[in-house]
């Protein structure tokens, strides 16, 4: 329904926000996240390309917080998650963002073990 209006409070202060303003503050949203990703990614700057955290280079880091906070965004809004009680929200949220950090920490922790099987170990590098 094109016409529909969401009631939105704000401190106290009643405005209504139409579906239109919805979809245009999600795509400007979304386009800023994005533009910061592919200018680290065009830029790579010297500092964040040589400074590491946890294994991983701090450049890296930032690209998977943008991305997740990119797909939150779009779970938040376009599944409609603002509206369902917390512990919905929490479940749906927080059960997917354990496992990818799940999975970074075990993808880390497998890679510098085959890392260091190559450096010091008698398997040479041939590829």
């Amino acid at each position: 329904m094109a016409h529909d209006h969401k009631l939105e409070i704000f401190r106290g202060l009643v405005k209504f926000k139409s579906n239109t303003q919805k979809i245009w503050g999600v795509l400007v949203f979304l386009t800023i996240i994005t533009a910061i990703e592919v200018a680290f990614g065009i830029i790579k700057p010297r500092a964040l390309t040589h400074s590491h955290f946890l294994g991983m280079k701090l450049l890296n880091w930032i690209f998977i917080v943008l991305t997740l906070v990119k797909a939150y965004y779009i779970a938040w809004d376009f599944m409609h998650l603002r509206d369902e009680k917390s512990s919905l929200r929490r479940a749906i949220v927080w059960t997917p963002i354990f496992l990818i950090c799940y999975l970074i920490f075990i993808l880390l922790f497998e890679a510098d073990y085959v890392y260091n099987v190559y450096k010091d170990g008698f398997i040479t590098w041939d590829f």
